[in-house]
C-alpha cells in the first residue's frame, strides 16, 4: 500500500513519485495506490463512508456549474448517493481561486487549504467529484499529508492516484452502480437508515432565486453568454 491514511506529514511524496499508476482500463480502480477491480474499490470505499465519522461529498465546478447534459445527470446521481449515506454532508467547491483571508469551512471548502475545512468539521471520510483533475489530485494530497481522512475520488477522466480510492471513467451510470453497492455495504452493517438528503448548509446565504438578474453573475456572467451567432446544445 503506497497511499496510506494520514497524517503522513508535512510533505509527503506525490503517489505518482512512489510508484502509482492510474488504473489501466475503465473497470479498473485504486485503492491505497494498487490497481483493483473497481467494484473492490466501490465497496471498501462504501465501508468508509459508512464508518467512519461525518461522511461528506465535496461536489466541484465540473458539476456545480451545469455546463452540459452529463453535469446535470452526474448532479442528481450524487445526490441520490448522498441520499443512502446516513448522516452525510454536501460541501461544494465552487471556485478555485484562494479564499484570503478568511474562509468559512462549513461554507464550501477551499482546494488551496482544504486541510483547514476536513479538520474544522472532524471529516473522516469524504468524496471529491466534478473536480479539475489538477486541482483534485493537490488538494488530495494536502489532505493526505495533515488529517486522517479516507479520500474518495470519482473522476469522469483516468482517476487520481492521490486519493485512498479511485473510480474511473465516471458517468451518472456509474455513481448510481456505486450507490446500489454502498446500499448492499449497509445493509451488510446493519445499518438501519431512511433515506434522505442531507440538510441545507446554514452557513450559505439565502438566496431569492425570483429576483436574482444576469448582473448577480459578476465576473462569471459571460459563462452565461454564448459567443454571437452560436447555438450550444452539447459540449465534450
Amino acid at each position: 500500500m503506497k497511499v496510506l491514511i494520514g497524517p503522513e506529514g508535512y510533505i509527503p511524496k506525490a503517489a505518482a513519485m512512489e510508484g502509482v499508476q492510474l488504473p489501466s482500463q475503465p473497470d479498473k480502480g485504486l485503492l491505497y495506490g494498487e490497481e483493483v477491480d473497481e467494484e473492490v474499490a466501490m465497496r471498501e470505499a462504501a465501508r468508509a463512508l459508512l464508518t467512519r465519522q461525518n461522511p461528506t461529498i465535496f461536489p466541484g465546478p465540473k458539476i456545480l456549474w451545469g455546463w452540459s447534459p452529463s453535469a446535470f445527470e452526474q448532479a442528481e446521481a450524487i445526490l441520490e448517493l448522498a441520499k443512502e449515506i446516513p448522516n452525510c454532508r454536501i460541501i461544494p467547491m465552487p471556485d478555485y481561486r484562494p479564499k484570503y483571508p478568511k474562509i468559512d469551512p462549513e461554507a464550501e471548502i477551499n482546494p488551496n487549504h482544504p486541510n483547514l475545512t476536513i479538520l474544522h468539521n472532524k471529516i473522516e471520510a469524504c468524496i471529491f467529484v466534478g473536480v479539475h483533475c489538477h486541482y483534485a489530485n493537490l488538494s488530495l494530497r494536502m489532505i493526505r499529508a495533515g488529517t486522517n481522512c479516507f479520500t474518495i475520488a470519482i473522476c469522469g477522466e483516468l482517476g487520481h492516484e492521490e486519493a485512498h480510492a479511485t473510480i474511473r471513467d465516471a458517468d451518472g451510470a456509474k455513481i448510481r452502480r456505486f450507490k446500489d453497492i454502498l446500499i448492499e455495504e449497509r445493509e451488510k452493517l446493519g445499518i438501519k437508515w431512511e433515506p434522505k438528503l442531507p440538510p441545507p448548509n446554514p452557513s450559505l446565504p439565502k438566496e431569492n432565486w425570483e429576483t436574482i438578474s444576469f448582473h448577480d453573475y459578476g465576473e462569471y456572467a459571460f459563462l452565461l453568454l454564448p459567443k454571437k451567432g452560436e447555438i450550444i446544445t452539447d459540449s465534450e
